[in-house]
C-alpha cells in the first residue's frame, strides 16, 4: 500500500509505526508542516505554514475552527501538487485530528481510507476545563468558547474511515456517536529499551553526581505548567526537604506553555517559584530544563521516587516510561491515571490538590525504598504485559493500519 502520514510534528505518534509499515514493503510518506525540524528516515514532504491565529474580535468563538481550517487548507494545497505534479494517489491517510490537518483530504483523495488519531475530545465539565478552580474561569463564556472548539474535531471523526486512541479513558473523552469508529491501541513503550539500570549515574550542572540508590526524587513534563502539576508539586517540597534533609529533587521541563493559558506574566515556574521563595533550596531543588533522551533516562533510573500529576487530559509518555524502567511512581488520583495504576500495587495515587497527602506519600517513597521495591516490579511488570512496544502495541497498530483498506473495515 501507499500510506500517507499527516503531522504537523511528524513522525510524533507514528514514530514506530511509520517505519515498521516501511520495513513490512509498504511505501510510506509523510506530510507536516515546514516548521517541523524533527528528523525521520520517512521520505517527508512540507505544507507552509497558516497564517497567525485570527483576531479574536473578529472571529469570536470561531477563532480556533479559523485557524484550524486554515491550517487544513494549507495541507490540501500540499495533496493537490502531489496527486497533480507528482501522481502521488495514498491508499491510507493517517493524520492527527486535532490540528484540523485531515480535514479537506477526502476532497483531494476520496478514494483513500482516511484514518485518525484521535487524541483528546474537549467538554465544557468533567475533563480538564474547570478542574482546577485556582487557574479556571467559570463563566458561561468558557463553556462557549469550548463548544466551539469541538467543531473541528467532530468533523474530523464524520469523516473519518476509522480512529485510533491511546487509551481507553481517552477514546471515552468522545461522544456516544463516535466511539464505535475508535480502536483503543497504545503507541508503545519500548520496554526493551527502557529498563532498570542500577549502576545508574547523572552529573549535576555543578559536577555532583547522583547515582542510583541514592535519595532522590524527579518529576517530568514537557513544559512545567498547571496541566501537569507543577505548582501542587513544588509546593509539596517545602516539607519533603524539611523531612529528608538528604533528598535532592530533579526537575526536568522546559518554560514555555504546551497546554492550557499562558501566565499572567512571566512563565509559571517563575510565578511558582516567587510564591514558595527560599523554601526551594536551590543546592537540592534542580530545574534541568529539557534534556536529551539519554539524560532524561538516566534522570529516571537515578530516582529513589517520581512523581507525576496530570489534570484529566491526555495521559504522558513519560509516566509509563518512569514505570518501564523501575520507578516507584507517585501520581495524581485522576481518570488518565487510574486505568494504569492501581493504588498499592504498580504505584501510589494521592488526590491531586492535597499537597499535605503529596510530601507524606513522597516522604514515605523516599524513606523506605525496600518496602516499595515490590511496588517498581509490579510497575515495570504492568507495562510489559500491557504497553510493549514491539510484541504489543505495534502488531495492533500495523494490523490497524493495513486491515482499513477498501472492503477491509
Amino acid at each position: 500500500m501507499k500510506v500517507l502520514f499527516v503531522h504537523q510534528n511528524f513522525p510524533g505518534q507514528f514514530r514506530h509505526l511509520a517505519p515498521a509499515l516501511a520495513a513490512r514493503g509498504h511505501k510510506v510518506f509523510a506530510l507536516t508542516a515546514e516548521s517541523n525540524s524533527q528528523t525521520t528516515p520517512i521520505r517527508t514532504y512540507r505544507y507552509p505554514m497558516p497564517d497567525p491565529a485570527p483576531d479574536r474580535e473578529h472571529s469570536r468563538l470561531g477563532t480556533t475552527y479559523t485557524a484550524m481550517t486554515d491550517r487544513a487548507y494549507r495541507v490540501a494545497r500540499a495533496a493537490i501538487q502531489l496527486r497533480d505534479r507528482m501522481g502521488f494517489t495514498p491508499d491510507v491517510i493517517f493524520g492527527h485530528s486535532g490540528w484540523g490537518e485531515t480535514l479537506f483530504l477526502r476532497e483531494v483523495w476520496p478514494e483513500a481510507r482516511l484514518l485518525v488519531y484521535a487524541e483528546f475530545y474537549y467538554a465544557t465539565r468533567g475533563l480538564d476545563v474547570g478542574f482546577d478552580p485556582e487557574f479556571s474561569r467559570t463563566d458561561p463564556a468558557t463553556g462557549f468558547a469550548v463548544t466551539a472548539r469541538q467543531a473541528h474535531l467532530a468533523l474530523a471523526m464524520v469523516q473519518a474511515d476509522a480512529a485510533l486512541s491511546p487509551t481507553e479513558w481517552q477514546a471515552d473523552t468522545f461522544p456516544p456517536c463516535f466511539r464505535d469508529k475508535i480502536t483503543i491501541t497504545h503507541d508503545g513503550v519500548d520496554t526493551d529499551r527502557l529498563v532498570p539500570d542500577p549502576a545508574a549515574s547523572f552529573t549535576l550542572p555543578d559536577g555532583r553526581v547522583l547515582r542510583a540508590g541514592d535519595e532522590v526524587l524527579t518529576y517530568v513534563a514537557r513544559n512545567l505548567e498547571p496541566y501537569r502539576g507543577t505548582h501542587i508539586f513544588l509546593r509539596a517540597l517545602p516539607e519533603l526537604l524539611a523531612a529528608r534533609p538528604e533528598a535532592q529533587v530533579l526537575i526536568i521541563g522546559g518554560d514555555g506553555v504546551s497546554y492550557g493559558a499562558a501566565p499572567p506574566q512571566g512563565t509559571w515556574r517563575a510565578q511558582f517559584q516567587r510564591e514558595l521563595g527560599a523554601r526551594l533550596d536551590p543546592a537540592r531543588v534542580h530545574f534541568l530544563g529539557r534534556l536529551p533522551y539519554e539524560d532524561y533516562c538516566r534522570v529516571i533510573r537515578i530516582g529513589r521516587a517520581h512523581a507525576y500529576l496530570t489534570i484529566p487530559f491526555v495521559l504522558s509518555w513519560s509516566m509509563l516510561e518512569a514505570m518501564s524502567m523501575g520507578a516507584c511512581v507517585i501520581a495524581s488520583r485522576t481518570g488518565p491515571v487510574e486505568e494504569v495504576i492501581a493504588d498499592g500495587a504498580n504505584g501510589r495515587l494521592v488526590d491531586f490538590f492535597d499537597t499535605d497527602a503529596w510530601s507524606e506519600a513522597l516522604i514515605a517513597a523516599l524513606a523506605d525504598p525496600q518496602g516499595h521495591a515490590a511496588m517498581r516490579r509490579a510497575a515495570r511488570a504492568s507495562i510489559v504485559e500491557n504497553y510493549d512496544l514491539k510484541r504489543l502495541c505495534l502488531p495492533r497498530l500495523i494490523r490497524f493500519v493495513e486491515t482499513r483498506t477498501a472492503g477491509n473495515l
